[in-house]
């Protein structure tokens, strides 16, 4: 049957059972803006560690899990200087990088993205800064709001040793500062493999902007980031209502 026809189990769960799932993600959501605590006017802090702006195109990758990639990858895609941005799967083999055996949470995976962008124009500490603030509660511990399991935990995959020399920086720091009133739970691990997932998996919030999951989880993220870090978005997807392209 064709992805068309059989939509992830995710949409299926989050239609049948909408009542408890948008009271998770509306308890989500508050949780996630609670957390941070009130200082310097509300700005969530810069990294003071971070990859000096290349002087000229110089295109990199990044590798970042924050529970379900569908929202992940919609607010990364809104970012000045990046390129493109893939769902997939990250932390387990190739063999089993697959929706169905993922959803197991036995098999190693995260659901990640990898986000291919232009090192001149945003840095990976931009990008680590956008993650922890908007796209996804590094507090939570293996889930995200209405979704359990260790395929839903937030995770770096770090790429070389100045990736993670930032990660890890930050997450000190942002500790440190108390930023956030538990301490986070994201883990930095060197990436072994990324795969992508299942086509019907791609720039699925904007294919699918009116899906319930999609509405109550992942659009509010999109303000989020409209609202806190508009200097960090694409010039013309400002003026859009939610920034989807």
């Amino acid at each position: 049957m064709s992805a068309a026809a059989s939509p992830p189990p995710r949409e299926f769960r989050m239609t049948t059972t909408i009542g408890r799932s948008k009271i998770f993600a509306t308890v989500g959501f508050v949780v996630l803006t609670l957390l941070v605590s009130v200082q310097a006017a509300g700005r969530f802090p810069d990294p003071a560690r971070d990859s000096p702006r290349a002087a000229a195109k110089d295109i990199q990758t990044a590798v970042l899990a924050g529970g379900c990639f569908w929202g992940v990858e919609a607010v990364f895609e809104q970012l000045t200087g990046v390129v493109d941005v893939t769902s997939g799967y990250a932390g387990g083999p190739e063999k089993s990088a697959h929706y169905q055996m993922v959803g197991t949470g036995q098999t190693g995976h995260a659901e990640s993205v990898k986000i291919t962008y232009d090192a001149s124009q945003v840095s990976y500490g931009q990008l680590l800064k956008v993650f922890f603030s908007v796209a996804h509660d590094p507090t939570e511990l293996n889930r995200q709001g209405p979704d359990e399991g260790p395929q839903y935990r937030s995770s770096i995959f770090y790429g070389n040793e100045e990736q993670k020399q930032i990660a890890t920086a930050y997450i000190a720091q942002l500790n440190d500062a108390k930023v956030f009133k538990k301490r986070i739970a994201t883990t930095v691990v060197p990436l072994q493999g990324f795969f992508a997932a299942e086509d019907y998996h791609q720039n699925y919030l904007k294919l699918h902007p009116t899906q319930p999951y999609i509405v109550y989880n992942d659009l509010p993220k999109l303000d989020a980031l409209k609202a806190q870090l508009p200097e960090l978005m694409k010039p013309e997807l400002l003026k859009k209502k939610g920034g989807t392209k």
